[in-house]
């Protein structure tokens, strides 16, 4: 575990790739604006997984974006997901130390919380507090160059059984929707 110099835990892992992410994610044109392709797949992915919230996440060193994103209300406006949350609606941005999926980006492996307060280093991340959310699974997404560019992820705001079924299925997404993201980089979308 991370501490800080006065002794206290830090929620958020320490991610020495993200330069080279913020590079990558440039050249492919990603992580600033929402895309219609990438809503498409977080509401597939939420139908595939039965989860009312999912998002296709690009993080940079600062903040994660949704590029994808869908929700019960199907409301995407605003720019703070907590802010927004609270307000009814949820956003595309939110900052770096919320969340599970910087950890995805920086363990570059599957993570999946059936009940986030199960596990005291997850439990007090401010999404617990702030939104809700009770359970994550995420899975990153790692392009041809060897670049953890984000995660596409689903939270629920209850405890979800996601099992092994669950984790199969976000990794198996993660590669599909690489493989589109790669088919747009050699422009053959």
């Amino acid at each position: 575990m991370t501490y800080d110099p006065t002794g206290h835990l830090l929620l958020t892992p320490v991610d020495k790739e993200a330069p080279a992410r913020l590079q990558r994610l440039r050249e492919l044109g990603l992580g600033e604006r929402p895309d219609p392709a990438f809503d498409d797949f977080a509401h597939r992915l939420a139908e595939v997984t039965g989860a009312p919230f999912s998002m296709v996440n690009f993080i940079d060193e600062n903040r994660q974006f949704f590029a994808g994103l869908h929700t019960p209300e199907g409301n995407h406006s605003g720019s703070d997901l907590g802010a927004a949350a609270a307000g009814g609606g949820v956003g595309r941005f939110m900052a770096r130390d919320h969340g599970y999926c910087p950890h995805v980006v920086v363990r570059r492996k599957a993570l999946v919380l059936e009940d986030v307060c199960d596990y005291p280093r997850f439990a007090g991340n401010p999404v617990v507090d702030e939104i809700g959310i009770r359970s994550y699974m995420g899975a990153p997404l790692i392009d041809r160059t060897g670049v953890a560019l984000g995660t596409i992820c689903v939270v629920d705001t209850d405890v979800r059984p996601w099992g092994r079924a669950g984790l199969e299925t976000i990794k198996s997404m993660a590669v599909e929707l690489m493989e589109q993201i790669h088919r747009r980089e050699d422009g053959v979308l």
